[in-house]
């Protein structure tokens, strides 16, 4: 542990610690001996100007005092090593995010990531091209389609667009109060309180066309709401759960699958003979089926009826391309 990351570790150490923090732990934690030790409290007090105090006693101990202790931070932005690679895979994920949609706007932020992450010592910067993120599933978006929603999400302003959904491939005009914009595999979502139909609504921005911010003030609908309908069932399509799934998982696909998050109310279950079972809630099915399918054989719909009658229609369906 170099010097830079002593005196980050030292701070935080004293900064959360309730009581005084003994000479050995700070080695031990620090990496370092007695006098090097001694050294980065000096540097850390004086250049510095940590509020430190010395506890009396028979062992030596060391606090930030009480009231300015919960004031001070170090100044300007420290990093561990641990933290700036974690910007390493940042720093990727923002050059990967989509041709422009947030490139454009994150590129300040970018080159300053690409700054940090320059050796400190010899400027020699770290190997960025060995962090790989892979889009999947993601659709084309237009950049100023994003920028518009995105903005009226902010300014809390009302927005009329064009909507054309793939369900139906129907084009209607909706007047829309936006909520908030939902990243969901790979692709965006506006969800909002569409006030012709009187309902939320989630409207994927892709399919979104010649957006007009207003200066209407947008309808705030509390994010309990918002949660109940747009969160609470499986998937992206909104409504209110109308049945729990149970689906069994063979013991090979249950490697797998048991490490998985399908959703924030799942519960599952490891079975005698080495399966494992899956249970959620869902309103509209059809995202469900779509990846309960791709484990083909190595999963089972138990429950409820319909659902796996639906799933049997589907599987029925997809061998008569194949006859």
């Amino acid at each position: 542990m170099d010097r830079y990351e002593r005196i980050l570790t030292l701070h935080r150490l004293l900064k959360s610690a309730h009581y005084p923090v003994p000479l050995p732990r700070l080695m031990d934690e620090l990496e370092c001996s007695r006098a090097t030790l001694y050294r980065d409290i000096a540097f850390l007090r004086d250049a510095l100007g940590a509020p430190i105090e010395s506890a009396g006693g028979e062992h030596a101990a060391f606090r930030y005092e009480a009231t300015e202790g919960q004031r001070f931070e170090l100044p300007g932005l420290w990093l561990t090593s641990d933290e700036l690679a974690a910007l390493l895979a940042l720093n990727e994920l923002i050059g990967r995010s989509g041709p422009g949609v947030l490139a454009g706007a994150l590129a300040p932020f970018k080159a300053r990531i690409e700054h940090l992450l320059s050796d400190r010592a010899s400027g020699k910067a770290l190997p960025v091209e060995r962090i790989r993120v892979i889009p999947w599933g993601e659709r084309k978006l237009d950049q100023q389609v994003f920028r518009i929603t995105a903005g009226a999400v902010l300014d809390r302003k009302q927005v009329r667009f064009l909507y054309r959904a793939r369900t139906t491939n129907n084009e209607s005009k909706r007047t829309v109060s936006p909520q908030r914009l939902t990243h969901y595999r790979d692709n965006w979502y506006l969800d909002a309180w569409d006030h012709d139909r009187e309902a939320l609504r989630s409207f994927a921005v892709d399919r979104i066309a010649d957006p007009h911010a207003m200066e209407e003030a947008a309808t705030d609908v509390a994010e309990s709401e918002l949660n109940d309908l747009l969160a609470s069932s499986y998937g992206i399509f909104a409504g209110k759960p109308k049945a729990w799934a149970t689906i069994r998982f063979s013991a090979h696909a249950a490697r797998w699958v048991a490490d998985e998050h399908w959703h924030s109310q799942q519960k599952g279950a490891w079975l005698p003979d080495g399966r494992y079972e899956l249970q959620l809630p869902y309103s509209n099915s059809r995202e469900l089926l779509m990846d309960v399918l791709k484990y083909g054989p190595d999963a089972e719909i138990v429950a409820p009826l319909p659902l796996r009658e639906e799933m049997k229609i589907m599987l029925q369906l997809a061998l008569t391309g194949y006859q």
